[in-house]
């Protein structure tokens, strides 16, 4: 039996916080130690790791706090985050070890790997990308933090960086598509847990690859597994592929 650990849920009275301590309650291995919200004020020494669905804001500002003490460790679900948040949460963990990720599940990261493989490829002189994601009504930002981590790796098959290759909005007459760009679309609505599609498109053929989520367990399994595998980590930013062992050291 493993070591037993005490964690904390940032963002408890939300969907994905009263889904992460479902999970923790029902293992023997972890304690919980702390449950809080934005505006309250947790005491972040009863931790060894902090799990964080919260918002981009207080993301950043406990990243912060947990850095200025030395730690605990963090696992940040939190999506939407600006390039200047971005580098606060970089900025932490050059004192803490963070995972940071857009989804916590298996099957997304998998899912990862074959587009940037596919990619890879594919001509981008022949092939179009496009990435379609549709969440419940109540996500704020869009595209969705995993859509954004699907557009990186099809762009880093290809050898460039999705900032370069981003194609703006579908909206009234835009033109023809330019070759080698990746697009987005987002769809919003009802209680949606979260879709993501990948699209090759050639003129005579396409490639699909998607995921679908069936139950928000699953991202809060992930998003536990990566606390256990965190809180013993060096100070740095990580992410799924280290949790899973995808990446090599």
């Amino acid at each position: 039996m493993s070591a037993i650990f005490h964690a904390g849920i940032s963002g408890a009275r939300g969907r994905m916080g009263r889904a992460v301590s479902t999970v923790l309650d029902a293992r023997d291995d972890v304690v919980v130690a702390a449950r809080f919200d934005r505006g309250e004020t947790p005491d972040l020494s009863l931790c060894d790791v902090i799990i964080d669905f919260s918002t981009p804001d207080a993301s950043v500002e406990l990243a912060q706090a947990c850095a200025m003490r030395g730690g605990p460790a963090l696992v940040i679900g939190s999506t939407g985050l600006s390039p200047e948040q971005d580098a606060e949460i970089l900025k932490a963990a050059g004192t803490i070890a963070i995972v940071r990720s857009g989804n916590f599940s298996l099957g997304v990261n998998i899912l990862i790997g074959l587009v940037e493989h596919a990619a890879q490829r594919l001509d981008p002189r022949d092939w179009d990308i496009e990435v379609l994601e549709a969440h419940h009504r109540r996500k704020a930002d869009a595209p969705s933090g995993t859509a954004l981590m699907l557009g990186e790796a099809a762009a880093n098959g290809r050898g460039e960086d999705l900032a370069d290759v981003r194609s703006a909005p579908y909206d009234g007459i835009t033109g023809a598509r330019e070759a080698g760009t990746i697009g987005f679309a987002s769809l919003r609505g009802g209680g949606i847990i979260g879709e993501h599609t990948v699209l090759f498109a050639s003129e005579d053929e396409t490639l699909t690859l998607s995921h679908s989520a069936i139950d928000r367990s699953l991202f809060a399994r992930g998003a536990v597994a990566a606390a256990a595998w965190v809180r013993s980590r060096k100070p740095g930013l990580y992410d799924m592929q280290d949790v899973l062992g995808f990446r090599q050291a």
